[in-house]
């Protein structure tokens, strides 16, 4: 099974810009932007993170700390998940550019935020062959291993105690039919035996974390996942420390979920071992998309040792294959039809936040502009049942400011760039009715259109 060019894959989920910017050119440019209700915390089971707990497992996102920054985006990260994975900033170049000389400070970002929400943390990723700093290939087989090991030994020493699970080794295999290992500077100078030494090491710098290997197209039976099987097999057999398995389960149309995902993940469950979904996205859109989600989530469920499945980044925009649409939150963070086919799955269900099934959406219009400023209008429509009141958040970016609203009551963060606008005598909406509010955006140089956030029905 093959995923577009893996080598797209391995040098996935780099420090990119955003992929795309969102600006407004002219006048009247319609978003058509339908942001579903971000869940609140008024009930666990109207979360992915809260329905996961009830099953005896968690559901966690990839997190880039520079995003955190971001209001909808933290937001989202907050209300929907209780497991983080860094997506950067704890691999190899990342921490130890220099030799011996270690660099925390995204990762402890990350980590800080995570500790402080309650959530666990999964360690990504010890030893890998992508995303070296160029002077550990240079190294001869003795300095490597010892460069190997003294890494390791920093890092967890680092987080001992914080992390729930580390991938200690990554994609080590090849693809294709062979079952071979992959050439990195790891496997060619230290031989087959470094995936051990890796674990044994980890072993000694955190005996309490979960120790996993994790890889890609091994999500349905075939040689890659029969040679990972065998290793995870014998290591059992001989006592090398493994306690999980993850999957990362990077799919497409032209590599769907596999017939055989569940038993595949029981298989290696039979080893000993936990299994964990650790990288899941899945390109496409509307049922389709839906379904595949449903079909993964419900196989984790299947296997009492599938102990979370982590997403791939949050809102689609920020994923590294974003022209594919493969996570669960669309551009603005509103739910897509995946998110909620998720959520049932779980056994979730959601309620907008305001309970008795009360929902609502927004979108987002900007309806004048001036050579200094624009107006923008954003519409509220209640869900199938009639609402009470509502609360909406728009984000204006850094060099914008707003000089004036109407038909709502704004209050503001402490940055005064995240309003949180409610009612302003139109708070009550039957079934399917819609109302509207507006504000002025003065641009100061930047003409891009604010981002509307969660809308929660009362």
């Amino acid at each position: 099974m093959v995923i577009n060019s893996r080598q797209e894959h391995r040098d996935r989920h780099p420090r990119l810009p955003i992929r795309r910017a969102f600006s407004l050119g002219v006048v009247g440019f319609l978003t058509a932007a339908s942001v579903l209700a971000l869940a609140g915390p008024a009930s666990a089971a109207s979360t992915l993170g809260g329905a996961a707990a009830a099953k005896g497992r968690y559901f966690g996102a990839a997190v880039a700390a520079n995003h955190l920054g971001e209001s909808p985006y933290a937001a989202t990260l907050d209300t929907e998940f209780n497991a983080v994975t860094p997506e950067n900033e704890m691999k190899w170049d990342a921490v130890e550019r220099s030799r011996n000389s270690f660099t925390f400070g995204s990762a402890d970002q990350i980590v800080g935020h995570a500790q402080g929400k309650g959530m666990k943390i999964r360690g990504h990723t010890l030893v890998w062959h992508s995303q070296l700093p160029g002077w550990v290939g240079g190294l001869s087989t003795t300095e490597l291993r010892s460069a190997m090991n003294n890494h390791i030994t920093k890092v967890m020493q680092h987080y001992q105690g914080k992390i729930y699970a580390w991938d200690v080794v990554n994609e080590a295999f090849q693809d294709g039919n062979s079952g071979a290992r992959r050439s990195s500077p790891f496997q060619d100078k230290l031989g087959d035996g470094f995936i051990e030494e890796a674990f044994r090491t980890a072993r000694a710098a955190d005996p309490n974390a979960k120790l996993c290997y994790n890889d890609y197209n091994t999500d349905g039976q075939n040689a890659k996942s029969n040679a990972v099987y065998n290793m995870v097999k014998d290591f059992k057999a001989r006592g090398v420390p493994i306690d999980c398995v993850g999957f990362q389960s990077h799919f497409n149309g032209q590599s769907p979920v596999p017939g055989d995902y569940q038993q595949n993940l029981q298989r290696f469950a039979a080893l000993g071992v936990d299994v964990q979904i650790t990288e899941l996205d899945i390109e496409g859109s509307g049922t389709a998309q839906a379904d595949s989600y449903r079909r993964v989530t419900q196989a984790c469920l299947a296997v009492s040792r599938c102990t979370g499945i982590t997403v791939w980044g949050i809102p689609d925009k920020y994923s590294w294959r974003a022209s594919g649409t493969p996570l669960l939150f669309d551009d603005n963070y509103g739910k897509k039809p995946a998110y909620n086919a998720v959520l049932a799955a779980l056994g979730g269900s959601s309620d907008g936040g305001g309970g008795g099934g009360r929902t609502c959406t927004v979108s987002y219009a900007e309806t004048q502009r001036w050579g200094d400023r624009f107006n923008g209008q954003v519409t509220v429509r209640a869900g199938s049942s009639a609402i009470s009141g509502w609360t909406v958040t728009v984000t204006v970016r850094s060099a914008q400011s707003v000089a004036t609203t109407w038909n709502g009551s704004p209050s503001w963060d402490s940055s005064g760039k995240v309003m949180t606008m409610r009612p302003n005598g139109n708070g009550t909406l039957g079934a399917g009715a819609a109302t509207s509010f507006g504000f002025t955006v003065m641009a100061n140089g930047d003409w891009s259109a604010p981002t509307i956030g969660s809308c929660t029905a009362s």
